[in-house]
């Protein structure tokens, strides 16, 4: 990582505010909106796995909030962005990244397009964390996740770049005459050769569209399509992690 990334990453942990979600302890995943508008995160554990915060809360620009998840915790996190939800009832809907049109997911998972967050922090037969960012599912929001400590090897994940400014009409989504999101081709196409499935459910068949290196060429540190392990998975075993919507490039 950069020096000046890390002194970013120190100014965080020094200014961010710590409210603990969950009390189980383990890892520390600090969420930090560094976009210009609110963002409202979802969560979603893996199967038996717990879903903090209850799925999803409202983070305004300029804020942080650090959720603390148990060991082996597995699951994804995602931006939803341009909300409006009831204040009583926490229903309404989301732009991008819905959850069945509920402030707080509880087990819903995201409407596509959206940057994925996944991670699996360890494992009943190995302590170390295995994270991403993934375009698989489309894009939506630039997003980082980044180890605060962790030592040699420990590298950021990422999708750093708009890809809205620069998606391709075919896979373009829009509100209001504005792009908000960008569709992988998987999910625009829906064949079994762009989502590697069927016949294409292995490396060897399975490559990525004009699409998808497209998105690659843009975010190097990104998942592009299902197979993209070699340069987008990242290990590391780290106390904390920083999670950031609208990363500074």
């Amino acid at each position: 990582m950069a020096s000046s990334s890390n002194l970013f990453l120190f100014f965080l942990i020094s200014i961010v505010s710590i409210i603990s979600l969950s009390s189980a302890g383990g890892t520390q995943l600090i969420l930090v909106n560094n976009c210009k508008e609110s963002i409202w995160p979802g969560l979603l554990g893996n199967a038996g796995h717990q879903t903090p915060a209850e799925g999803g809360f409202l983070l305004c620009s300029g804020e942080q909030i650090v959720l603390e998840v148990p060991e082996q915790w597995s699951g994804r996190i995602w931006p939803r962005q341009g909300c409006c939800f009831n204040e009583k009832t926490g229903k309404g809907s989301c732009q991008t990244g819905d959850c069945a049109g509920l402030l707080k997911c509880q087990g819903t998972g995201g409407k596509p397009p959206a940057t994925l967050v996944e991670m699996t922090l360890g494992t009943s037969k190995s302590p170390i964390h295995f994270y991403d960012v993934s375009l698989v599912d489309g894009f939506n929001i630039p997003v980082s996740m980044a180890p605060v400590g962790g030592g040699v090897g420990c590298g950021v994940a990422a999708c750093e770049a708009d890809l809205n400014v620069c998606c391709p009409a075919a896979l373009a989504v829009k509100r209001e005459g504005k792009v908000v999101g960008c569709k992988s081709a998987c999910l625009a196409a829906r064949t079994d050769r762009y989502c590697c499935t069927g016949e294409f459910a292995n490396p060897k068949s399975c490559k990525p569209s004009v699409f998808a290196r497209l998105f690659k060429a843009i975010c190097p540190k990104a998942y592009s399509y299902a197979y993209d392990d070699s340069s987008s998975l990242h290990t590391c075993r780290a106390p904390r992690y920083v999670i950031t919507f609208c990363p500074p490039t």
